[in-house]
């Protein structure tokens, strides 16, 4: 008994170590993908600042009942596809939660909802240009991550949507852009018009 007794003990450890990393810390490899996390958008590159991302997010109605038990919040997350975190160290990805640069825009978070849920979310200003997916991850009552889902494979291969970032120009500045060049050329050919004439009026004396 005192033997089997042990060998519990030292699996419940064993577990805590995993999901804490003996820590209290989260890694994502110990997370359950439970939730189902789906996005539209419009046709094309879509512009920060302006255009929205629909994102629909809920449980796997496939799995055993009450596996959300614990689920007390959600944060949906904007994440950096592969193609964007190439050769970019400050996105990117480490199982380490508290360490990982993936997702790194949040979106919303609300209390858990067992019912399919929706949102029309408009991208910030200050998102940057690149290719995207969103997480959705699940946290229990002490404000630690136990379950996500996420709107692309798990091997981040599929289903992302591309943005582009704010210029910082805007239309008004193009045009008084375009306004002042204008009159720059006009006065340039003014000013050699009226040397010309004054030298042709000083030779005619």
């Amino acid at each position: 008994m005192a033997s089997s007794a042990s060998g519990l003990l030292l699996a419940s450890l064993l577990l805590s170590c995993l999901i804490h990393a003996c820590y209290g810390d989260i890694l994502f490899s110990s997370l359950q993908r439970t939730l189902q996390v789906t996005t539209s958008t419009r046709q094309g590159v879509l512009e920060a600042g302006e255009d929205k991302v629909n994102v629909t997010w809920g449980l796997n109605q496939t799995l055993s009942s009450g596996i959300d038990s614990a689920y007390k919040t959600v944060k949906l997350k904007l994440c950096f596809a592969p193609i964007s975190q190439k050769d970019r160290a400050w996105r990117k990805t480490v199982d380490l939660l508290k360490k990982d640069k993936t997702c790194t825009f949040k979106i919303v978070e609300r209390p858990y909802d067992k019912a399919v849920q929706t949102i029309d979310w408009t991208i910030e200003r200050d998102v940057p240009t690149g290719s995207y997916f969103v997480r959705v991850y699940a946290f229990n009552a002490e404000g630690h991550e136990v379950a996500y889902g996420q709107s692309t494979d798990d091997r981040k291969t599929t289903n992302f949507f591309d943005i582009q970032a704010i210029s910082g120009r805007h239309a008004s500045l193009d045009i008084a852009s375009v306004c002042f060049s204008a009159f720059s050329v006009v006065s340039l050919f003014g000013f050699f018009y009226n040397e010309k004439r004054k030298a042709r009026n000083a030779q005619q004396k």
